[in-house]
Protein backbone atom coordinates (compact mmCIF):
# COMPACT_ATOMS: atom_id res chain seq x y z
CA UNK A 1 0.00 0.00 0.00
CA UNK A 2 1.25 3.65 -0.65
CA UNK A 3 -0.09 4.63 2.43
CA UNK A 4 -1.12 3.99 6.02
CA UNK A 5 -3.78 5.35 8.22
CA UNK A 6 -2.25 7.21 11.41
CA UNK A 7 -3.82 5.14 14.70
CA UNK A 8 -5.97 7.70 14.98
CA UNK A 9 -9.76 8.28 14.32
CA UNK A 10 -10.35 12.10 13.61
CA UNK A 11 -10.26 13.09 9.40
CA UNK A 12 -6.37 13.26 8.62
CA UNK A 13 -5.23 16.99 8.15
CA UNK A 14 -1.99 16.24 5.80
CA UNK A 15 0.30 13.46 5.02
CA UNK A 16 3.86 12.52 6.54
CA UNK A 17 6.21 11.60 4.18
CA UNK A 18 8.11 9.79 6.65
CA UNK A 19 8.18 6.42 8.02
CA UNK A 20 9.71 7.97 11.51
CA UNK A 21 8.00 6.70 14.37
CA UNK A 22 9.31 9.25 16.28
CA UNK A 23 7.95 11.92 13.61
CA UNK A 24 4.18 10.40 14.15
CA UNK A 25 4.63 10.42 17.93
CA UNK A 26 5.76 14.15 18.06
CA UNK A 27 2.41 15.01 15.24
CA UNK A 28 0.64 12.79 17.44
CA UNK A 29 1.78 14.70 20.60
CA UNK A 30 0.11 18.45 19.26
CA UNK A 31 -3.37 16.81 17.99
CA UNK A 32 -2.41 16.23 14.57
CA UNK A 33 -4.37 13.71 12.99
CA UNK A 34 -1.89 12.57 10.02
CA UNK A 35 -1.78 9.96 6.55
CA UNK A 36 1.99 8.46 6.04
CA UNK A 37 2.68 8.29 2.67
CA UNK A 38 5.71 5.99 1.78
CA UNK A 39 7.03 7.31 -1.37
CA UNK A 40 9.09 4.64 -2.71
CA UNK A 41 12.93 6.50 -2.95
CA UNK A 42 14.80 6.96 -6.18
CA UNK A 43 17.30 4.19 -7.19
CA UNK A 44 20.90 4.26 -5.86
CA UNK A 45 22.52 4.97 -2.87
CA UNK A 46 20.42 6.47 0.22
CA UNK A 47 19.88 10.56 0.08
CA UNK A 48 23.90 11.04 -1.43
CA UNK A 49 25.51 14.29 -0.46
CA UNK A 50 26.49 16.25 -3.88
CA UNK A 51 29.90 16.62 -4.39
CA UNK A 52 30.82 20.31 -2.85
CA UNK A 53 27.65 20.13 -1.35
CA UNK A 54 27.65 21.77 2.51
CA UNK A 55 26.06 19.95 5.62
CA UNK A 56 23.09 22.97 5.70
CA UNK A 57 22.65 22.94 1.96
CA UNK A 58 22.72 19.11 2.09
CA UNK A 59 19.89 18.24 5.26
CA UNK A 60 17.18 21.21 3.28
CA UNK A 61 17.71 20.16 0.19
CA UNK A 62 16.72 16.34 1.24
CA UNK A 63 13.74 17.37 3.32
CA UNK A 64 12.85 19.77 -0.17
CA UNK A 65 13.13 16.56 -2.13
CA UNK A 66 11.06 14.28 0.05
CA UNK A 67 8.26 17.05 -0.22
CA UNK A 68 8.25 17.26 -3.94
CA UNK A 69 8.41 13.84 -4.41
CA UNK A 70 5.58 13.18 -2.00
CA UNK A 71 3.70 15.98 -3.24
CA UNK A 72 4.41 13.90 -7.44
CA UNK A 73 3.17 10.53 -5.64
CA UNK A 74 -0.19 12.21 -4.14
CA UNK A 75 -1.40 13.81 -7.48
CA UNK A 76 0.06 10.73 -9.85
CA UNK A 77 -1.81 8.31 -7.52
CA UNK A 78 -5.00 10.92 -7.19
CA UNK A 79 -4.65 10.99 -3.69
CA UNK A 80 -6.64 13.92 -1.58
CA UNK A 81 -5.60 17.27 -1.67
CA UNK A 82 -3.69 17.37 1.92
CA UNK A 83 -0.92 19.41 2.58
CA UNK A 84 2.13 16.69 3.05
CA UNK A 85 4.90 17.40 5.64
CA UNK A 86 8.59 16.13 5.29
CA UNK A 87 11.52 16.77 7.31
CA UNK A 88 15.94 15.05 7.35
CA UNK A 89 17.94 15.29 9.97
CA UNK A 90 21.33 15.62 9.79
CA UNK A 91 24.22 14.99 12.78
CA UNK A 92 27.37 16.99 11.62
CA UNK A 93 30.87 17.01 13.58
CA UNK A 94 33.73 19.44 12.18
CA UNK A 95 31.38 20.04 9.07
CA UNK A 96 30.77 16.82 7.99
CA UNK A 97 27.80 14.88 7.92
CA UNK A 98 27.57 11.90 10.28
CA UNK A 99 24.86 9.32 8.33
CA UNK A 100 22.95 6.22 9.63
CA UNK A 101 25.59 3.12 10.04
CA UNK A 102 25.50 0.67 7.86
CA UNK A 103 26.60 -1.91 10.34
CA UNK A 104 28.17 -2.37 14.19
CA UNK A 105 31.31 -1.62 13.11
CA UNK A 106 30.05 1.49 11.54
CA UNK A 107 27.94 2.57 14.89
CA UNK A 108 31.09 1.87 16.51
CA UNK A 109 33.18 3.95 14.41
CA UNK A 110 30.37 6.96 14.31
CA UNK A 111 29.83 6.99 18.25
CA UNK A 112 33.71 6.99 19.23
CA UNK A 113 33.53 9.84 17.02
CA UNK A 114 30.74 11.81 18.98
CA UNK A 115 32.47 10.81 22.41
CA UNK A 116 33.50 14.26 24.55
CA UNK A 117 32.52 16.18 21.81
CA UNK A 118 29.83 19.10 20.43
CA UNK A 119 28.01 18.42 17.17
CA UNK A 120 25.31 20.00 15.64
CA UNK A 121 21.82 18.36 14.49
CA UNK A 122 19.76 20.14 11.88
CA UNK A 123 16.53 18.73 11.39
CA UNK A 124 15.25 20.52 8.03
CA UNK A 125 11.23 20.81 7.39
CA UNK A 126 9.46 21.77 4.38
CA UNK A 127 5.60 21.79 3.71
CA UNK A 128 4.05 21.09 0.06
CA UNK A 129 0.83 22.82 -0.10
CA UNK A 130 -1.05 23.48 -3.55
CA UNK A 131 2.08 24.85 -5.62
CA UNK A 132 3.59 26.08 -2.46
CA UNK A 133 6.64 25.37 -0.87
CA UNK A 134 7.07 26.27 2.92
CA UNK A 135 10.87 25.37 4.21
CA UNK A 136 12.45 25.56 7.78
CA UNK A 137 15.62 24.48 9.21
CA UNK A 138 16.28 23.90 13.50
CA UNK A 139 19.97 24.12 14.21
CA UNK A 140 20.82 22.28 17.96
CA UNK A 141 24.05 22.25 19.66
CA UNK A 142 24.30 18.99 21.18
CA UNK A 143 27.13 17.88 23.67
CA UNK A 144 27.81 14.14 24.20
CA UNK A 145 29.98 13.08 27.56
CA UNK A 146 33.12 10.77 27.25
CA UNK A 147 32.20 7.14 26.46
CA UNK A 148 33.81 4.01 27.01
CA UNK A 149 34.05 1.30 24.59
CA UNK A 150 32.18 -1.13 26.75
CA UNK A 151 29.51 1.84 26.72
CA UNK A 152 29.39 1.71 23.19
CA UNK A 153 29.28 -1.63 22.53
CA UNK A 154 26.60 -2.13 24.60
CA UNK A 155 24.96 1.10 23.31
CA UNK A 156 25.09 -0.75 19.89
CA UNK A 157 24.20 -4.46 20.86
CA UNK A 158 20.79 -3.02 22.22
CA UNK A 159 20.22 -2.42 18.47
CA UNK A 160 19.51 1.47 18.87
CA UNK A 161 21.75 3.27 16.69
CA UNK A 162 20.48 1.45 13.84
CA UNK A 163 18.34 3.73 11.39
CA UNK A 164 19.33 6.81 13.02
CA UNK A 165 21.54 9.96 11.62
CA UNK A 166 24.84 9.88 13.91
CA UNK A 167 24.31 6.15 15.48
CA UNK A 168 22.08 7.73 18.17
CA UNK A 169 18.55 8.65 19.41
CA UNK A 170 18.59 11.09 21.97
CA UNK A 171 15.37 9.82 23.25
CA UNK A 172 16.49 6.51 24.07
CA UNK A 173 19.20 4.86 25.56
CA UNK A 174 21.92 7.46 24.77
CA UNK A 175 19.32 10.08 26.55
CA UNK A 176 22.24 9.40 29.29
CA UNK A 177 25.02 10.18 27.10
CA UNK A 178 24.10 13.42 26.19
CA UNK A 179 25.38 16.26 28.86
CA UNK A 180 23.44 19.46 27.80
CA UNK A 181 22.17 20.48 24.31
CA UNK A 182 21.19 24.25 23.06
CA UNK A 183 18.27 24.23 20.46
CA UNK A 184 15.53 21.90 20.40
CA UNK A 185 15.28 18.81 21.59
CA UNK A 186 12.31 17.62 19.36
CA UNK A 187 14.47 19.02 16.48
CA UNK A 188 17.11 16.62 17.68
CA UNK A 189 14.44 13.63 17.70
CA UNK A 190 13.70 14.34 14.08
CA UNK A 191 10.50 16.82 14.18
CA UNK A 192 11.06 20.47 15.45
CA UNK A 193 7.55 20.48 16.88
CA UNK A 194 8.11 24.75 16.62
CA UNK A 195 9.28 25.54 13.42
CA UNK A 196 7.37 22.46 12.52
CA UNK A 197 3.89 23.98 13.89
CA UNK A 198 5.01 27.76 12.54
CA UNK A 199 4.57 25.63 9.04
CA UNK A 200 1.68 24.34 9.28
CA UNK A 201 -0.01 27.28 10.33
CA UNK A 202 1.36 28.66 7.02
CA UNK A 203 0.18 26.44 5.01
CA UNK A 204 -3.23 26.87 6.81
CA UNK A 205 -4.04 23.58 9.31
CA UNK A 206 -4.82 24.72 12.89
CA UNK A 207 -2.95 23.20 15.91
CA UNK A 208 -5.36 22.49 18.64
Amino acid sequence: MPHTAAPDTSPARLYLASASPRRRELLTQIGLAHTVLLVPAPPGEDEPQHEGESAADYVQRTARDKALRGRDWMRTHNLPDLPLLAADTTVILNGAVLGKPADRADAMRILRALSGQAHEVRTAVAVCTGEQLLEAVSVTDVHMRDLSDDEIGRYCDSGEPFGKAGAYGIQGLAGTFISRIAGSYTGVMGLPLFETSNLLRAAGIQIP
